[in-house]
């Protein structure tokens, strides 16, 4: 039974991530499905061969579809996250405390992660980690949209007889940068609308949300 309510007390203290991480598996795995049938149809509709599930996951279809999505992602949440550090917004939970306190970092926990008791570059390095992890992880997924992306335009090229395009052609074309901007553009409308909407707007018992009776102008968690 002890084994039992320790599963079950582990579940509940990390919900939140395994509810994030098990729809994100939930949903990539059906964006591979449709995007499969999909992808066939087009080959169809050329007269080439379809490809098998696993050689589509392999694709650079799907690659594309994937990376350039997560490229979005990653490049809003690594720049909200720089820009929270030094913008405010008046009324929005999502922004630092307009008087700038946050607490003293000069003394630190008993149980803080070791670069704080360390100190030095180290710390340095951990004070600014979050941004730096979040920003690689963009710039990563830039260069796999990239790689993906110029496969599956030479795939399609071939099948309209035409020839294929280098990395770089690709990088300096309208077709790359259309598919970015189209992401880039919706990931900080939906940022920015969360932060005004959070001024005046709740929702009882989340993190994201001020409490019901606090006034609009209250700023910061």
């Amino acid at each position: 039974m002890s084994a039992k309510r320790d599963g079950r007390h582990w579940l509940w203290l990390n919900g939140l991530s395994l509810a994030m991480f098990g729809s994100f598996l939930v949903f990539l795995t059906l964006q591979s499905v449709f995007g499969w049938q999909a992808h066939n149809n087009e080959l169809a509709d050329f007269g080439a061969p379809a490809l098998g599930y696993w050689q589509y996951l392999g694709s650079g279809d799907f690659g594309e579809q994937t990376f350039e999505n997560w490229e979005s992602e990653f490049l809003q949440m690594g720049s909200y996250v720089l820009l929270t550090a030094f913008l405010v917004q008046r009324g929005s939970p999502e922004s630092n405390p307009l008087d700038g306190d946050k607490g003293d970092d000069a003394r630190p926990h008993p149980d803080a992660p070791a670069p704080v008791k360390r100190g030095g570059w180290l710390l340095t390095l951990y004070q600014n980690s979050l941004g730096l992890a979040l920003i690689g992880m963009f710039l990563l997924s830039f260069v796999l949209h990239l790689f993906t992306g110029t496969a599956a335009y030479n795939a399609e090229q071939a099948l309209h007889g035409k020839s294929p395009v280098s990395a770089g052609e690709f990088l300096g074309s309208a077709e790359f940068w259309s598919q970015s901007m189209q992401n880039w553009q919706s990931e900080f409308l939906a940022v920015g609308v969360l932060i005004v909407f959070t001024i005046f707007l709740r929702q009882r018992n989340s993190a994201q949300s001020k409490n019901v009776a606090e006034p609009h102008r209250e700023t910061g968690t």
